[in-house]
């Protein structure tokens, strides 16, 4: 039998891939998905921080709300690095994103190992914001994640001319009044978003998979963007629910691995069909 606590967290994943998948759909059309994995692994040092100040204060550090919005700050402060490093004309995007990725995530790996040390902080559970870990998410936390994808998914809708403009013809876009620097902030801030929402059930290594296996699967089966945006919600969908189910089931599977390779294998199946 699966209980109440194990139902909520599948459907908090299920919600999360879904919104993984909306917004994965104009990342992956946008050209974003790099920016997605720094912004993932930018996020630890403000998690273990956050734990760290929770437990100076004596916060309840098993709390995920206070953990994510520190993993947000931090993540939108490794993007704020990215766009400074590459202004300057001299450093790539790609080699300031390898940057900040590298340097942030060993700020973390630092963080979390004095975090073990405080009675406190280690309670947090820190260690499953790496690879994600669905079966130790209480209920309430599920509900979080949860609330926060879904707040994701309603946003994507509500952008959803925008994002299509800014995808396809940003040029024409911008000669007809939108303003293609505001709707890119927005669809960073949804991919942050995201990536924030997956870190206690698929970890900062692998939540960027989330948002790119989704879309890619349903690139290779669509042309047009509205059949790609719902096949990617399903396709997104599908994986967070199974590999949470694959999780809950066996003790000590990463909630990461399983919803990644899920998805890796319905993109491998989308891919025969094409071929076929």
């Amino acid at each position: 039998m699966i209980g109440h606590n194990t139902i909520v967290v599948v459907l908090g994943c299920a919600a999360l891939g879904i919104a993984a998948g909306a917004v994965g759909c104009f990342a992956l059309l946008r050209g974003r998905a790099l920016l997605a994995d720094a912004m993932g692994h930018a996020a630890l040092p403000g998690v273990v921080l956050a734990a760290m100040l929770g437990a100076a204060l004596g916060w309840d550090t098993r709390s995920l709300p206070p953990l994510l919005l520190g993993g947000a700050l931090a993540g939108l402060a490794g993007l704020w690095c990215v766009q400074r490093l590459t202004a300057t004309g001299r450093i790539r995007q790609d080699a300031a994103i390898a940057l900040v990725l590298a340097s942030f995530y060993a700020a973390g790996v630092v963080g979390l190992s004095i975090a073990q040390a405080w009675p406190a902080a280690s309670q947090a559970g820190l260690s499953r914001f790496i690879l994600g870990q669905a079966a130790a998410m209480r209920a309430e936390d599920a509900w979080a994640a949860g609330a926060l994808a879904a707040l994701c998914l309603v946003t994507t809708l509500a952008l959803f001319p925008r994002l299509a403009a800014l995808c396809f013809d940003p040029e024409f876009a911008q000669l007809s009044g939108l303003n293609i620097r505001a709707t890119d902030h927005a669809l960073l801030g949804l991919v942050l978003m995201v990536c924030v929402a997956g870190l206690p059930a698929v970890g900062l290594v692998l939540v960027v998979a989330l948002l790119v296996l989704p879309a890619a699967t349903a690139r290779l089966l669509t042309a047009r963007l509205p059949s790609m945006f719902a096949l990617s919600c399903l396709a997104g969908g599908a994986a967070g629910t199974l590999g949470a189910l694959i999780s809950a089931g066996h003790a000590g599977w990463p909630t990461g691995a399983a919803v990644v390779l899920t998805g890796t294998c319905l993109f491998t199946a989308a891919m025969l069909a094409r071929r076929g």
